[in-house]
């Protein structure tokens, strides 16, 4: 076979039009496509088949080229506007600017063309427009950003089949009918029975809804398990009511006065009605029930995106057995819903694009719909994008494109079946821009004729889709105009008993008295949720399984003879450090039946070379994980180093655990700092989500924190910024400072997923990684449990005798105890730190306190400037625990606008005053050391 056969279609006409480019200037190519052609010439069977058939070259070539132009650029003249405002176009795809005739089509040879309309292309008479209908009409296709042949042929062959608009028969037309006047109704009565109030309607895009409808038919049809979505508001809740079943009863109820009191506890805050989310089980004869679940999500738009790609993963995998979870993705389908201004102006979007074929992410593809008003609240899309499309993002990621004209109803469930097909078939994310108009303002109080005066214009006047449809089947003698009238008048007449339905009930609920709130129980740690003790014997056990390679393996000698001490390390005093114990409560968990999953930016091995959960074979390669290999494990590990991004994959990972609740679930950063990347995942899902969506994730986020001299940029994980969110028992905040501690943090986490599950967030550390002061001892593991308060234990002084006692949290306690200055003090001045921080341990402490009876000052010591780290937290839990007569005293940095020094040397200096000051409690210390 010749190589030049292997192009098909346009390719083969392309490449012999650089063929003859070739011979004209052969320079003008790189060497390997010179070497190519040199090779290739003498078998260039289409010019010599063109030859040999009285052809001019020439004139082969530009009809290849506009048929190539016309498959691979007709969307720039795609009628995709149902405005009707004028495509760009290009002069390429005219026949003229090609050099060719009807006829030169006509005498094309066969193999020049391929594709189903081969043989109506080369029939003159109409071949040209048959592809124009197809390319440039209703639906516009953009492929050639795609590189795998295959992918392309096959949306080549879908389109011009026209196999994806059959089985289009009479009832199904009717019930598209049905649907959009659903839609459409639904939109009028809330408009005209609620003048004002934000909807954010979908009116002007209304074929969303069958478009989801077709995607999921067809899903559950393919045998899949489960279908998530995520949206943001324009549209919401009609996607509540119609794709979701939410009854209108609830939604009106919403409308007219909601009802937080019911089944709510003490800072329950709810959601406004368009942030909210549904699960529905969705059941169709001959197809098993399968849930779809519309995840809340608040106003930052896109930044839902991640969170739904971690629930469908979270849906696609098995979890139940040792290794990697397996995975099917025919368990869940990911439908993500954007709009047309956020999809190229939120940065979130791309990084959740870039997870889409990464081993770690990837959930067999995920249907992407562009909700296109063609603006953006008030700003028109010049002025938002420095694209031609909403949409071109993705060609960067090479899915393909398809904008469909959002008034052509037919064409856009092509589009749908299409996509479906097209992710069943490549496992591939695949976008539609369904391309419409907004036929209110932003949300229904704003005039948007203020700053789109033509475009409204336009609006108002235009017939909506289901007009349009109501029409077509009429012309079709499929229903009558009165018929389609009584359509409406059905659906009005649910709504309005709705209604009414809802007017009772709240009259109803003004003459009782409201229920009583629920105070939530506040623990520091529930005793009833810790985690089972484990010996010392099976901790010996789980460590040697650790240690144990395959025959065949060859790890790096270096790294090995590293892993290799933890053998002896176990028994030694205190010769357990961070990693070591991170290791062996993994192990233990997975022991216990329970499924782990750990991703972040070089989090296999550790950004400090510390874990090395994933072993290298030096000579070939290959990898080793040796908490699958260990024969005590129950169920699965997964470990994946994270793409450049914590926005994204921390929202994936909230995702994850809310569907996942029986997994323990972390992620880690590469420095704690680096956390504010993702603020919104925090702010506005982590720690508000069960507040306002009862959702109860229990995600862990290990930040590293310590001040080291690094800089600015890697001393704080903002610890603050944790502690001022806390509230309600919604999250868990741990400073541990012994690897002890930290083993039985992970434990209890574990232990409470089922009972108490709370995302924890732990400042972990860097320097101390290594630190013998924070190893710890194989009694301690197996001793237990975690401990909110840590003293000095036998080396504490008598209590009596102390005066003054320094409370802190975190690496500067161990800075204290290294610096040897509580030596000098005669046991006047002890040490306690505050492993938890919140829940705050309020009882735990005040026993504490009230074992000192001489006390006379309390100090809280802190790395962190005043106005960071944990003081302004602290102050009004510590004050009122204290007698009048004690003391409650500041050491730490000044308040500061940066986290820390740039210096290492100015970061000595005022590591060196803070521990003085708050041992000797002497200012004069300060200017001794700046001396």
């Amino acid at each position: 076979m010749s190589d030049w056969q292997q192009f098909h279609g346009p390719n083969a006409g392309y490449l012999i039009e650089l063929y003859e480019r070739f011979l004209l200037d052969p320079e003008a190519f790189d060497p390997a496509t010179r070497a190519f052609f040199a090779q290739w010439q003498p078998e260039l069977e289409a010019v010599a088949t063109a030859e040999t058939e009285g052809l001019d070259v020439t004139r082969v070539v530009g009809a290849a080229r506009l048929i190539r132009y016309l498959r691979e650029m007709g969307h720039l003249a795609a009628r995709i506007d149902p405005l009707g405002s004028d495509p760009p176009g290009d002069p390429g795809l005219e026949l003229v600017s090609h050099g060719v005739t009807l006829a030169d089509l006509a005498a094309l040879p066969a193999h020049i063309i391929r594709g189903p309309l081969a043989s109506q292309i080369r029939d003159a008479a109409d071949g040209v427009e048959r592809l124009r209908q197809i390319y440039a009409g209703p639906i516009g296709y953009e492929t050639d950003q795609i590189q795998n042949w295959e992918e392309r042929s096959w949306i080549r062959d879908a389109a011009e089949s026209r196999c994806f608009f059959a089985n289009f028969d009479p009832d199904r037309q009717r019930e598209l009918l049905d649907r959009l006047t659903e839609v459409e109704t639904f939109e009028r009565f809330l408009h005209k029975t609620f003048p004002g109030q934000k909807r954010f309607s979908l009116e002007g895009t209304d074929m969303l809804v069958p478009v989801v409808d077709a995607i999921i038919r067809n899903a559950a049809a393919a045998g899949t398990r489960e279908v998530v979505i995520g949206m943001a508001h324009r549209g919401r809740i009609n996607v509540l009511a119609h794709i979701l079943g939410k009854p209108y009863f609830s939604i009106l109820g919403e409308f007219h006065s909601p009802d937080y009191t019911k089944d709510t506890y003490l800072g329950w805050t709810g959601d406004v009605k368009y942030h909210l989310g549904a699960r529905k089980a969705y059941r169709e004869s001959g197809v098993s029930e399968m849930p779809i679940t519309l995840s809340p999500n608040p106003s930052h738009l896109e930044f839902v995106n991640p969170v739904i790609i971690g629930r469908a993963r979270a849906a696609q995998e098995k979890r139940t057995r040792p290794g990697y979870p397996y995975e099917d993705e025919k368990e869940s389908v990911a439908i993500l819903i954007h709009g047309d201004a956020a999809f190229p102006g939120q940065g979130i979007v791309a990084e959740t694009l870039n997870l889409s074929q990464l081993e770690g992410y990837h959930v067999g593809g995920t249907i992407h719909v562009i909700l296109n008003n063609q603006i953006g609240f008030t700003t028109d899309y010049q002025d938002s994008r420095s694209s031609l499309y909403a949409s071109d993002l993705a060609r960067g990621f090479e899915m393909p494109v398809i904008h469909v004209n959002a008034d052509e109803p037919e064409a856009c469930i092509a589009v749908a079946r299409m996509a479906w097909a097209y992710r069943e078939r490549f496992q591939k994310d695949i976008l539609i821009d369904l391309v419409g108009y907004r036929r209110w303002g932003h949300n229904e109080g704003d005039e948007p004729e203020f700053t789109q005066p033509r475009m409204y214009e336009r609006i108002r006047n235009h017939p909506t889709v289901r007009e349009i449809w109501a029409r077509e089947l009429e012309r079709r003698g499929l229903i009558t105009h009165e018929e389609a009238q009584a359509r409406i008048e059905a659906v009005m007449t649910k709504l309005q008993q709705a209604f009414e339905l809802v007017r009772e009930r709240q009259r109803l609920a003004a003459a009782a008295p409201p229920p009583p709130q629920t105070k939530p129980v506040v623990n520091p740690l529930r005793h009833s949720i810790y985690a089972k003790p484990i010996s010392s014997q099976k901790l010996i056990e789980l460590n040697e399984a650790l240690l144990d390679r395959p025959e065949e393996f060859t790890p790096h000698p270096k790294l090995e003879r590293m892993l290799q001490r933890r053998r002896q390390a176990i028994h030694d005093q205190g010769g357990i450090d961070w990693a070591h114990a991170e290791s062996l409560a993994f192990a233990a968990i997975l022991a216990d039946g329970t499924p782990i999953r750990m991703t972040g930016q070089d989090s296999e091995r550790g950004t400090f070379s510390q874990r090395h959960l994933v072993l290298h074979d030096a000579l070939t390669g290959e990898r080793h994980i040796p908490l699958h290999a260990m024969p005590q494990a129950r169920a699965s590990f997964a470990v994946y180093n994270s793409p450049l991004s914590e926005a994204a994959v921390l929202a994936f990972e909230y995702g994850y655990s809310t569907h996942a609740p029986g997994t323990l679930v972390l992620w880690e950063a590469q420095f704690g700092d680096f956390a504010n990347g993702a603020q919104v995942i925090i702010d506005q899902f982590i720690v508000a989500g069960r507040s306002k969506w009862a959702v109860d994730p229990a995600l862990v986020l290990l930040l590293p924190h310590g001040y080291e001299g690094q800089g600015p940029e890697h001393s704080s994980a903002r610890l603050e910024r944790f502690l001022q969110l806390c509230a309600t028992d919604n999250i868990r905040v741990a400073n541990p400072t012994t690897a002890a501690q930290y083993f039985h943090l992970l434990r209890y986490q574990a232990a409470s997923l089922s009972l108490h599950p709370r995302p924890l967030v732990v400042m972990t550390p860097k320097s101390l990684l290594r630190n013998p002061r924070a190893g710890s001892s194989l009694n301690e593991l197996a001793a237990g449990p975690f401990k909110p308060l840590l003293t000095l234990g036998s080396a504490a002084p008598p209590p009596s005798e102390v005066t003054r006692l320094v409370l802190c949290s975190g690496k500067v306690a161990i800075d204290l105890l290294a610096s040897g200055e509580l030596e000098q003090t005669n046991g006047s001045v002890d040490l306690v730190r505050l492993e938890l921080l919140y829940p705050f341990p309020t009882d735990d402490l005040r026993q504490t306190l009230a074992q000192y009876p001489n006390l006379q000052e309390v100090v809280w010591m802190q790395e962190e400037p005043q106005n960071m780290g944990a003081w302004s937290y602290i102050v009004p839990r510590l004050q009122p625990l204290l007698p009048a007569h004690i003391t409650l005293s500041y050491v730490g940095r000044s308040e500061s606008a940066s986290p820390a020094e740039g210096m290492h040397s100015l970061h000595v200096i005022e590591q060196t005053r803070i521990i003085r000051t708050a041992v000797q409690g002497s200012l004069e210390v300060h200017e001794a050391v700046k001396r």
